[in-house]
């Protein structure tokens, strides 16, 4: 098969359909399925867990992991980065990295206190998957599009992911629910059921993953490698990425308005990607659900009107941007967010925190596919993509890092995320400060 031109409408797709193909992840296992089967276990003093011989607060302890992990990603996307851009073929490192996540969700299905590390590296691979494919499939996006056209196709595929994830979750949602219709066994005792219920959490795990790994191929197929080198991996550009960063920060010096964009997205990123990985782990212990079963129910049906809503939002952004500019737009879409953390403090009905799922799914597609959008068309004229990317990558990687370890430090402490939550605020507000100090026209500093 020969390339696909820049801009063609195939390989636009195709570039898209990927989000289709790996949101599933976000869904089902971050945000939704696995946070409910995460609140089913024995914990200690129904929150507590021993691991590394101390007692952790269960939400804490996934805090923390997942900080370590989006610091692992933070470290090595770099150093693969410079690979694929001297190779010449980011497409393999995002193939490694969708597979590796994959590979992961299986090994949710055995996720287990009684072995606890092992559960914790396996949900540590299905994290690091993710978000390591993220900034090969990220930098593909000025190769393949024309300046044009990237508001509309970047949000296009924030849109597609949202809906192939919801397609999804319909059907783990009736298998947690209506086990029986599976063929799995509900017996005739509540907690018979409640296992059945269980054991159908575990199970969606593995479709999950067997979703992510056969939707791919088609963007696989049609992507191309990369820019050919024809250069072959040799010792001494393992550090290539390194240098590449090294090159992109020396840059920003001469771009006032990338400069300060990246300033305003490292900072205000930091809290909407902390809300977001953590957002199903509140809903599932601050909110006072009537039982087991209304919560799976309440909890899913919030997801699935975040989902569904950010299909809207973020099509919504994308002609906002083109009104009103890309900059002004994400000003209102971060005071949204301010204010939802304010509100966020004091929900406790299942009612609140629908209103609640509502508005974070308006402003949740939005902020993702704009900023995407926006820093892209800030780039300089450079066909090294892969290391613009990769620094933004970074950036938003050792924001999340920071984000998530203030957030799990405080529910630690306090006991409540309620606190983190409200903490979460600071960040929002200095990002609208710089946004403000963002040039509307590229400017050499």
């Amino acid at each position: 098969m020969g390339d696909l031109k820049k801009g063609s409408k195939k390989l636009l797709n195709a570039w898209a359909f990927y989000d289709w193909a790996n949101s599933v992840y976000t869904l089902t296992i971050a945000s939704t399925i696995f946070p409910i089967f995460y609140g089913t276990l024995n914990f200690i003093d129904d929150n507590k867990v021993d691991i590394f011989g101390v007692q952790l607060k269960n939400t804490a302890l996934i805090s923390f992991v997942t900080a370590f992990t989006f610091l692992v990603v933070a470290f090595t996307s770099p150093l693969l980065s410079g690979i694929a851009d001297y190779v010449g073929n980011k497409k393999m490192f995002m193939r490694f990295f969708c597979y590796l996540g994959s590979f992961g969700c299986f090994g949710l299905y055995w996720f287990s206190l009684d072995y606890i590390y092992l559960s914790l590296l396996f949900y540590f691979f299905g994290l690091l998957g993710y978000w390591g494919s993220l900034v090969f499939y990220n930098s593909y996006l000025p190769d393949i599009a024309f300046e044009e056209q990237q508001d509309k196709i970047s949000a296009k595929g924030f849109s597609m992911g949202y809906i192939g994830s919801v397609t999804l979750l319909i059907l783990n949602l009736a298998m947690v629910m209506k086990p029986e219709w599976f063929g799995f066994d509900i017996g005739t005792t509540e907690a018979e059921r409640n296992a059945a219920s269980i054991l159908a959490m575990r199970t969606s795990f593995i479709t999950v993953g067997l979703w992510w790994v056969l939707f791919s191929q088609y963007s696989f197929y049609h992507l191309p490698k990369g820019v050919p080198t024809g250069n072959k991996i040799k010792r001494n550009v393992i550090f290539n990425g390194i240098n590449e960063l090294k090159f992109v920060w020396k840059s920003l010096t001469h771009n006032l308005r990338l400069k300060r964009f990246l300033n305003a997205f490292f900072v205000y990123s930091m809290a909407v990607q902390t809300i977001m990985l953590v957002a199903a782990y509140f809903g599932e212990q601050e909110i006072n659900w009537g039982s087991q079963s209304e919560k799976t129910m309440g909890l899913i049906v919030s997801i699935l009107i975040i989902q569904i809503v950010a299909v809207f939002g973020a099509i919504l952004t994308s002609r906002s941007s083109a009104k009103f500019g890309n900059i002004n737009t994400l000003i209102g879409i971060n005071m949204v967010w301010m204010s939802l953390c304010f509100y966020g403090y004091f929900v406790e009905t299942p009612v609140q925190f629908y209103i609640t799922a509502s508005l974070v799914g308006f402003v949740m597609g939005g902020i993702q596919s704009l900023s995407r959008s926006t820093y892209s068309k800030f780039l300089p004229k450079t066909a090294d993509t892969t290391s613009y990317f990769s620094f933004f990558d970074v950036a938003e990687k050792i924001g999340i890092v920071i984000g998530m370890l203030i957030f799990g430090i405080i529910d630690q402490i306090t006991g409540s995320m309620r606190n983190s939550i409200l903490f979460l605020f600071i960040f929002f507000l200095i990002g609208i400060i710089l946004l403000f100090k963002v040039p509307k026209q590229s400017i050499e500093a």
